[in-house]
């Protein structure tokens, strides 16, 4: 039989395409191959994907990392101890949390009516320069304009005004009173 280059043999091994032609096996070995899979098949759990036997090599197995991580820092000795409660002080650290969090969600949605309201009145001056100006949306269409408000790539609303102060280094050490 030829030899194979070493290129050649790095693949075959890593598609797992045998090198030799396969020999005529007698029926006792493939029946022996066929009970010894179907016994690792059946060695593995209806909700699991390890076998047994890894499940009793501790050495040899090592469980998902994520777990392992949240175990080591639920038990870490420097993780603090649960809060345990009493029933009242319970009671009454459930009912601050909850009074608190209904408090939270009201500020939400006063701040979402707002922000929809102010949307809502946006919309109508526009609709209303489009339509009620008696230009035929001439102004409403320069509004809308977009061109020069961004000039090198910044926004306007990031542009430095022009002020006496701050200045731009903190302190002028070279100045002299006359």
């Amino acid at each position: 039989m030829r030899t194979l280059s070493p290129v050649l043999a790095s693949l075959a091994s890593v598609f797992r395409i045998p090198m030799t032609r396969p020999t005529l096996t007698s029926t006792s070995n493939t029946i022996t191959n066929t009970l010894r899979q179907s016994q690792l098949q059946s060695q593995t759990n209806q909700f699991s994907t390890t076998t047994t036997l890894q499940k009793r090599k501790e050495s040899g197995f090592r469980g998902d990392r994520r777990i392992t991580l949240i175990r080591y820092f639920l038990h870490h000795p420097l993780t603090p101890r649960p809060l345990r409660f009493s029933r009242t002080r319970f009671l009454r650290h459930w009912t601050i949390h909850r009074a608190w969090n209904l408090y939270q969600g009201q500020q939400r949605r006063k701040h979402e009516l707002e922000l929809q309201r102010q949307w809502q009145a946006m919309q109508a001056a526009c609709e209303e320069l489009r339509t009620g100006a008696g230009d035929g949306g001439k102004l409403f269409r320069k509004s809308m304009i977009k061109t020069g408000v961004f000039r090198d790539l910044v926004p306007i609303e990031y542009a430095r005004l022009q002020t006496d102060g701050p200045a731009r280094e903190g302190w002028n050490h070279e100045w002299k009173r006359d």
